[in-house]
């Protein structure tokens, strides 16, 4: 019995004493979990990309062609004493400017009215008073009253044709005369390519540079574009010219542009 009593104390002091070993080393590992992803975010982690290795860079392209169809706002306006003398003589003068651009080959579905607006007319007037001061106020002189119209054009041979016609019809202010593609889907294709190409290039360039090279692309961001810029309004004079004779036109060409800006990601 005296060997049994000292093995039992032996085996109940070890059992006290494990608890407390473990207990002991619970916060050590919790502590180590707790500031493993703050250790992480501070050195990085193995596959995300450092701000130093990446390259940035913008390109545009421009591809030109020549044009087959040309976009003209031009219209009617009228002034009078009344608004309705206004509406009438504009509704007059625009009815001849349809009848003349059918007559000149232009579908109906290649107009369109793209504004029409009526707006009365002031003069500042100043009067003498009795007691020897002047008065200023606006008086009614009339009404305007504005119809323009947009009319897509496919025949640019018979462009300059048609611009006198619808003078002839009683046309007379003009918003620009633009040339452009019918369909560009493919030029603007073609532009983007060449804005990548270059951006490529480049990236290329500098990556060897610097003894690196171009791992991969990180983004892409599209923008720019060709689009036609309208001239401001203007009166028409009254065509005066021989019937043999028509305004000379020239289309020349038009470009349609992209633009990107690409981030390259760099390595050794």
């Amino acid at each position: 019995m005296r060997r049994i009593l000292p093995l039992l104390a032996s085996s109940a002091a070890m059992a006290l004493i494990l608890p407390q070993v473990a207990c002991a080393q619970m916060p050590s590992m919790a502590l180590s979990q707790q500031t493993a992803p703050a250790m992480v975010g501070a050195y990085g982690a193995p596959n995300s990309i450092q701000p130093e290795t990446t390259l940035a860079i913008s390109a545009e392209a421009t591809v030109k062609r020549e044009p087959d169809i040309a976009f003209i706002n031009a219209g009617v306006q009228e002034d009078a004493a009344t608004a309705s003398e206004a509406m009438a003589a504009q509704a007059k003068s625009m009815t001849g400017v349809f009848d003349a651009l059918e007559k000149a080959g232009v579908a109906k579905k290649d107009m369109q009215t793209s504004n029409f607006s009526l707006w009365p007319r002031y003069t500042y007037v100043e009067t003498k008073q009795k007691d020897g001061t002047t008065l200023g106020e606006q008086k009614l002189i009339g009404y305007t009253a504005s119809n323009q119209l947009t009319v897509k054009v496919r025949d640019l041979d018979n462009l300059g044709k048609t611009l006198d016609s619808l003078v002839k019809a009683g046309g007379n202010t003009f918003n620009g005369l633009e040339f452009a593609l019918d369909e560009d889907a493919d030029v603007r294709d073609e532009a983007r390519r060449k804005a990548m190409t270059d951006a490529r290039a480049r990236a290329d360039l500098y990556a060897e540079a610097a003894g690196l090279r171009v791992m991969r692309i990180v983004t892409i961001n599209e923008s720019g574009g060709y689009s036609p810029s309208p001239m401001p309004m203007a009166r028409m004079a009254e065509a005066k010219m021989a019937d043999s004779y028509s305004t000379p036109v020239a289309g020349g060409e038009v470009g349609y542009s992209a633009s990107v800006n690409v981030v390259f990601e760099l390595g050794q």
